[in-house]
Order: C-alpha cells, then structure tokens, then sequence
C-alpha cells in the first residue's frame, strides 16, 4: 500500500465566506444515559471549522444539549427506551438532505438500531460511523450498503473485533491488516483507533504520531468524530479529512497533556486544546534555506508549540 506521511495543512478562509461555505454538518447521537457524547461531538464539530452544526437527538435529552451548545441548532426526535426511536429517521432524513457532511454514533444506544436501518437508507452526503453505530452495524452489515456516499469508520480495537467477527492483535502488522480488511469489507476509510491511529482506505496507510495515554478517557473518541465530520464538511476527502483529523485530535490531546498532565486529562480538555492545533497546522512553513540565500534575515524558529 501506499504510504502517506504528509498531513494536509489548513487553508485560510476567503475573505468573503459565509456560514455555508464552510460546511453544514449533521450529528446523530445521544440516548439517555450518554447525552454528553452528543455535546463532545458538537463541540468537536463547532471547534473544527464547521459552518453550522446540527445535533439531532432524543428528545429525552434535548434540553441539556441544547443548553450547553448555543452555537449550535438542535433536532428533537422521539426516544424509545431512552434512544432515538424508529420514527425519528423521517424527519432526521429532511436535515439530512441539506448538509454537507453526517456523523452518526456517538453515545447513540445499541436501541437506536431500527432508527439507524431506516436513516442510513438511500443517504448520499459523507458519512462518519463511530460507536454504536459501528455495534450496530457489526450487527447487520447490510444495513450500511443503504448509504452510498463515501464513509469513514472509526473503531477502537474492540468495534474492530465485532466489525470483522475476530479479535484483532496490538501488533501493528496485525493493526494495519485489521485497518485493511474493515476498509474493504465495508468500502471505507478506517481510523483504527490507539498508539499510532492507523488511517486506511485500502490502498493507503498512514500512522499518525500525535497523541498520548492520557487520551485514554471517555470521550475523546467522540470529539474526534466532531473534527471529521467537520473537516469533511470542508471539502476534503475521506482520506485527507481523516488523516489531517487524527493529527489534530492527537495533538490537541498533546497540548491539554501539557497544561493539565495525562493523569488528570478529561475530554473536554481536547476541546479547549482544538483551537491552538488548529492555528498550528495553518501556519504557513518558512523555507529557511531559502530564505538565508536571498539574504532576508529571517532567524531560524520552531513550530508553534512544539
């Protein structure tokens, strides 16, 4: 497979650009028992460039995600065993028609599955699958084929071991296999999520190198998805977009390590941290060596951060 080591950098916004431009986003998330996974997803959206933002969840829950996010819009759908039930997938569908990108899992309840069958049917927009969506399809893999649009997937090793129906190793041949067989079997571009996420979509491979143990806390999956379904919205492919996200949620989770140690980091923390990685994947790359030539005097500096 290919090797990709670059990480796609951030372009400046146009001086004239309007919330559209930068990308219409819909996340389908929450149950209630798992409300602040929706509100993680969010903000991980809201923090990753995206222009508008829409959280449909259980109406059980909609208060509170509503309250915290006023950046964002909310989308009510009736809740059955504390889930979005199957009767939500009609009106979910209408938002989804008008958006760029979709994201759909994150503390979503493995009842959410006749709602997940009748949602994903005939959608053509980008598409995150995480969490229990990733359950859910494991489940029934058939209910996947019914979204035609291109998807990444982004389990941790153990929605990887339901996706494939095998236990999937810590070893990176074993990892970089697994990555491979799910990108396949389901026509995705995968994040294996852990030490050096492993991104593939079957023809590519890519291991990113931001990141730390103290990521290892409930949550931080979700702010990812937030960051992909963004950086999807964007405009990038799914494996541009999940390259350059894997990169900077490990790095936000990098810079809130420094600030508050990885003993004590929560994942809200990622999300404070987002802003910083950001400007330090858009800063603009000096070519010193040239730079010296021409005789400019520019003095030799490191990366923001670094």
């Amino acid at each position: 497979m290919r090797r990709v080591t670059g990480i796609p950098r951030l372009l400046a916004l146009p001086r004239d650009a309007h919330k559209g431009v930068r990308g219409r986003v819909l996340i389908v998330a929450g149950s209630l028992r798992m409300s602040g996974a929706a509100r993680l997803a969010g903000w991980g959206a809201l923090r990753s460039g995206a222009g508008l933002v829409t959280l449909a969840v259980p109406d059980a829950v909609h208060a509170v995600v509503a309250a915290e996010l006023a950046c964002a819009m909310t989308l009510p759908l009736p809740t059955r065993h504390g889930a979005i039930a199957a009767g939500g997938a009609a009106l979910a569908r209408e938002t989804a028609a008008e958006v760029d990108a979709i994201a759909v899992g994150p503390g979503l309840s493995r009842h959410a599955g006749a709602f997940l069958r009748r949602f994903l049917k005939g959608l053509a927009a980008p598409l995150v699958l995480d969490a229990d969506a990733l359950n859910l399809v494991a489940e029934d893999p058939a209910m996947v084929e019914g979204a035609t649009g291109p998807r990444i997937l982004t389990p941790h090793p153990g929605e990887a071991a339901r996706l494939l129906g095998r236990e999937v190793g810590g070893g990176t041949e074993e990892r970089v296999n697994a990555a491979r067989e799910i990108a396949e079997r389901y026509r995705a571009t995968v994040i294996l999520k852990g030490p050096a996420s492993v991104v593939c979509d079957g023809e590519s491979l890519h291991f990113n190198r931001t990141g730390n143990p103290g990521m290892a806390t409930g949550g931080t999956g979700d702010v990812l998805t937030g960051i992909l379904v963004a950086r999807l919205a964007a405009g990038l492919s799914p494996l541009d977009a999940a390259v350059q996200a894997a990169h900077l949620h490990g790095r936000a989770g990098d810079l809130a390590a420094a600030a508050v140690g990885e003993q004590s980091m929560v994942a809200t923390d990622l999300v404070a941290s987002l802003a910083v990685a950001f400007a330090e994947l858009a800063e603009p790359l000096v070519d010193h060596a040239a730079a010296a030539e021409k005789g400019s005097g520019v003095r030799r500096r490191g990366r923001r951060g670094r």
